[in-house]
């Protein structure tokens, strides 16, 4: 029995040095390596941290029944808090690797159990953009979808869910081809950027807006918002395991951390202030000369925060008014939604992205939008 002790004690080390490595050995340097790591979690990844899991429990079970069950003489007081404490030690096992499959989306993408959702709902992808390769283009009019995490659809458990697929659809596969180059944290450069760098000249250009869309330029400048640093609020000594452990990591999300009151402060701050403004507009205008130069139709669709829509529309006013000011069409998807309840507006309750009821009322608005200032041209033979 001795024998069986020792050998359980030294495979419950080794296994509990593996186990260590495989959950921290980022801290070492030792990491595992996937397509959209940071982004994406690894099915693989967590079966085999499951695995050691269920190698430590059972060695954890041999260790109490040889020491404990077994032994004539088991010591009293370390039985008596071996007997309390090893089940509920495997009990917080076995939930810790349930909550290795919890999916859900979250705001910026930051949980565990994000990166679980990212996996199961985000593909298929071509690159790096949540879309299917399109290959029948042959003589089909080309719509370019431009935007951030709202276009890519964030939170939405399927792609035919945004407001881009709705529009595609009904501007039917015949004529059009829709492409959506929505990445998630696109600011306006970036997203000209990705626009010139794909390479296709588009018939339609759709832009999508989002009021964060001014920080970089904002950065520039020399204005940062003062954003809540997640795991802040926890005692140093305590923040690793909540980041690490999926059942304490999904546990901190489930509660408010941070407040909007700083970024409101922020945002007044950035859309007031003339340099940093003019910059923003300038870099709005080079969509508007892109379109020009390349005869593109173009188009804007502004989301709101949709938590507070009104301040939303005093934020970006400047931005409104220099579209209407070059005759640029503008969808405000906040009208859109105003008598939806708060809840039922996003996705989640931790992730305020627009809701599948809202990309529906975008897409539909869109293609109206889109046909009216087609007037009886070439959308003028699409159904509705």
């Amino acid at each position: 029995m001795q024998s069986k002790l020792v050998s359980s004690a030294v495979r419950l080390l080794l296994l509990g040095f593996l186990t260590f490595i495989v959950f921290y050995g980022d801290h070492f340097g030792v990491s595992f390596d996937f397509p959209h790591k940071g982004l994406f979690d690894n099915i693989y990844v967590r079966l085999a941290k499951c695995c050691l899991f269920l190698l430590l429990v059972i060695e954890l079970l041999r260790l109490y029944y040889y020491g404990i069950v077994k032994n004539p003489n088991p010591p009293r007081l370390f039985g008596n808090i071996a007997t309390l404490l090893v089940p509920l030690i495997v009990l917080l096992i076995f939930v810790e690797m349930g909550f290795m499959f919890v999916a859900q989306s979250q705001e910026g993408g930051l949980t565990l159990a994000s990166h679980v959702w990212f996996e199961r709902y985000w593909p298929p992808m071509t690159g790096d953009y949540r879309d299917t390769p399109k290959t029948d283009t042959l003589g089909k009019k080309k719509v370019l979808i431009v935007g951030d995490s709202f276009t890519a659809g964030h939170g939405l458990k399927s792609a035919d869910e945004r407001y881009g697929n709705v529009l595609s659809e009904k501007l039917g596969s015949k004529q059009y081809v829709t492409y959506n180059l929505g990445i998630s944290g696109s600011d306006t450069r970036d997203e000209y950027a990705r626009l010139v760098k794909f390479g296709k000249t588009p018939d339609v250009l759709i832009l999508q807006y989002f009021p964060n869309d001014i920080e970089k330029v904002a950065h520039d400048h020399g204005l940062i918002p003062a954003g809540f640093k997640p795991y802040s609020d926890v005692p140093r000594a305590l923040q690793s395991l909540f980041i690490k452990s999926y059942l304490l990591n999904y546990l901190y999300w489930q509660f408010p951390h941070g407040n909007f009151a700083p970024f409101d402060t922020y945002a007044r701050t950035a859309y007031g202030t003339p340099a940093i403004i003019n910059d923003h507009l300038s870099d709005l205008n080079q969509f508007i000369t892109y379109a020009k130069e390349h005869n593109s139709r173009f188009y804007v669709v502004m989301f709101p925060f949709s938590h507070n829509i009104k301040k939303t529309a005093e934020y970006v006013k400047p931005v409104v008014d220099f579209f209407k000011t070059n005759n640029v069409p503008i969808l405000d998807a906040g009208k859109l939604m105003v008598d939806i309840a708060p809840a039922d507006r996003v996705v989640g309750r931790n992730d305020g992205h627009a809701s599948p009821i809202v990309n529906q009322r975008v897409g539909e608005a869109l293609f109206r939008l889109v046909q009216s200032n087609q007037g009886a041209n070439q959308l003028s033979s699409v159904n509705k």
